[in-house]
């Protein structure tokens, strides 16, 4: 129950609501047992006529009126209480999204580095599903039956205390019972969630990547995978279920053993005279009362079961620890002349070996900075850095003189704008995508850097020009365009530094050349940090930074570095001779 405590914490901005709700509930549950009493009137009025005959006509018409009364007035009550426990619960879910959503732009890259978005998406909406429905049934169920069962057993007690003792004496059997199939139920559950987490988390993979697994022919393949997940959640499913129905046979049955036995009871006392007639009737309307939150028990605690495990897994979310401040209002001043400074950093990922080791650099200025090496080198890593996606493990980065861990993440991210391999764009608008780099954009200023971008040309053609809807990821974009959208976005953010990674990598010559005619006017006047391993992508450098096994092995101009021996000379003389080959084959050397 520990997690149920914090959930609860929860609804504090909602307390006035809440406060209503219970209000609305406990006048319900009083109206609903008058009813009952005044019934008890109207039998006993009936009795004393059959008896003596002095009974009242008019007694009678005036009880079934107020009975009457009371049952509107309950049922205008229900409504309205249910309709405010919806009100408030929906305000609930959103406020508890909101939370999780948050929380998640706080973690660390590594957070995500190793957790499936299928997985965290199907995480969040069976916690937040999970806690709303356990919201839900506190509004509109688990307090009115808390409620009502405690004036039945004050009413019963009043007119048959011994009648109200036995009456209770069902709640220990039936909810005891309740409690161990609910925790059964809950013990089966956590293994058919980390099963559905799973295989949701690779069907979205699956939809993310569906061109490669059409391609390879691999549809069956990923099928047949998701239904053996399907059929490993299925036989539990079937073990759950069977365990449930079992042991709601006996709850049941014991429930009607027990409801037997205090009906026999009464009619007893009834028949020696013991109670009245209308008491009778009164005590078995007030039973069947009972029985709602009886048959409710299950249901309580199967949603507090949820909201426990789907608290789990909200709150583990919520523990972890944020690195990042991201909810601003405003943008940093822009530099004007950015200078980047790394001091003997180096870095290791979570579990993993060391990928940077005593790294030493200086950028700054215009200066067009290409890193250079081998794959898996640590060049990404050092862009990583400088976006301050993770934090060094040893050393430290100034940015302008000031320490990274000085300035918040915004500020440092404010001052950088990026151009990705892969194509980083939002199935919205061409307009929306290009206004990601400044959201209060006018149309006038997008079409200005598309133009620059070498991109209004295919734009203007679209259907519906800059408002055109472009696809998951782009899709029905060319690489080629999905790339000057991404150059558009960068220009329109004007930040002073520019990190391309592999920018023109799988273009073709046509599409590499409108590219790199809107990556010259991109670079003009900026600190550009460009990750490449195609030469023609670097032609613009005027520094090489080569990285070698974590450490920088090589810096100076591209001149200085392919005259002297070493790994930059080594990776050219590659290309050069791959270069001669080709046109030697095609006869063109």
């Amino acid at each position: 129950m520990s997690n149920i405590f914090r959930i609860l914490a929860f609804a504090k901005p909602y307390r006035i609501s809440f406060s209503i709700l219970s209000v609305l509930i406990v006048i319900s549950a009083l109206l609903g047992i008058a009813s009952s009493i005044v019934t008890k009137f109207i039998i006993d009025e009936l009795q004393k006529n059959i008896v003596s005959g002095n009974g009242s006509i008019v007694h009678v018409v005036e009880l079934f009126i107020l009975m009457f009364a009371f049952s509107f007035s309950s049922t205008v009550i229900d409504s309205l209480s249910e309709r405010l426990g919806d009100y408030t619960t929906g305000r609930m879910g959103k406020y508890l999204t909101e939370v999780f959503y948050r929380k998640i732009f706080t973690l660390s890259q590594s957070y995500f580095d190793g957790t499936m978005s299928g997985k965290i998406v199907h995480q969040l909406n069976r916690g937040i599903i999970s806690l709303q429905d356990f919201f839900r049934a506190v509004a509109n169920f688990i307090f009115p039956a808390v409620v009502q069962s405690i004036f039945i057993f004050i009413v019963l007690a009043y007119f048959n205390w011994p009648l109200a003792v036995l009456s209770f004496l069902i709640f220990p059997v039936y909810i005891g019972i309740s409690n161990y199939s609910t925790k059964r139920w809950a013990v089966y559950q956590k293994k058919r969630n980390k099963i559905d987490d799973i295989q949701y988390g690779r069907i979205q993979e699956v939809l993310s990547n569906m061109k490669l697994v059409k391609s390879y022919m691999n549809q069956k393949r990923e099928w047949e995978l998701v239904s053996r997940k399907q059929s490993e959640s299925l036989a539990i499913f079937d073990e759950q279920s069977k365990t449930y129905h079992i042991l709601n046979f006996f709850r049941n049955f014991a429930l009607e053993i027990v409801l037997t036995v205090i009906g026999v009871v009464l009619f007893l006392q009834a028949f020696h005279g013991i109670i009245t007639l209308g008491v009778l009737v009164m005590a078995l309307q007030l039973l069947n009362q009972l029985r709602r939150p009886l048959f409710a028990a299950s249901f309580i605690l199967e949603r507090i079961q949820q909201a426990e495990a789907g608290g789990k897994e909200f709150f583990e979310i919520l523990d972890l620890s944020s690195t990042e401040v991201w909810d601003r209002h405003e943008r940093a001043k822009r530099i004007e002349s950015a200078e980047i400074v790394f001091h003997q950093v180096s870095f290791a990922y979570e579990g993993g070996e060391t990928v940077l080791n005593k790294v030493n650099l200086t950028i700054g200025g215009s200066e067009k900075v290409a890193l250079v090496g081998h794959s898996g080198a640590g060049k990404t890593t050092l862009v990583n850095l400088i976006l301050r996606l993770y934090e060094p493990s040893k050393g430290y980065l100034l940015l302008n003189g000031r320490k990274y861990t000085s300035i918040p993440h915004g500020e440092i991210r404010d001052q950088i704008a990026l151009v990705f391999q892969e194509s980083e764009l939002f199935s919205t608008t061409v307009f929306e995508n290009v206004a990601y780099g400044d959201m209060d954009a006018k149309e006038q200023n997008v079409k200005k850097v598309l133009e620059l971008a070498n991109a209004w040309d295919f734009v203007s053609k679209l259907k519906k020009g800059m408002h055109e809807e472009i696809g998951e990821r782009g899709i029905k974009l060319s690489g080629g365009q999905k790339q000057r959208i991404q150059i558009a976005r960068a220009i329109l953010k004007d930040a002073p530094i520019v990190i391309l990674d592999e920018a023109t990598s799988s273009l073709d010559a046509e599409s590499e050349k409108l590219v790199q005619d809107a990556l010259e006017k991109l670079m003009r006047n900026r600190l550009v940090i460009i990750i490449a391993h195609r030469f023609s992508t670097i032609q613009n450098a005027n520094k090489i930074v080569v990285v070698e096994k974590g450490t920088i092995s090589e810096i100076g101009t591209p001149g200085k570095l392919a005259g002297k021996k070493g790994l930059y000379q080594q990776l050219l003389n590659y290309q050069i001779e791959g270069n001669k080959k080709l046109l030697k084959q095609y006869e063109l050397a």
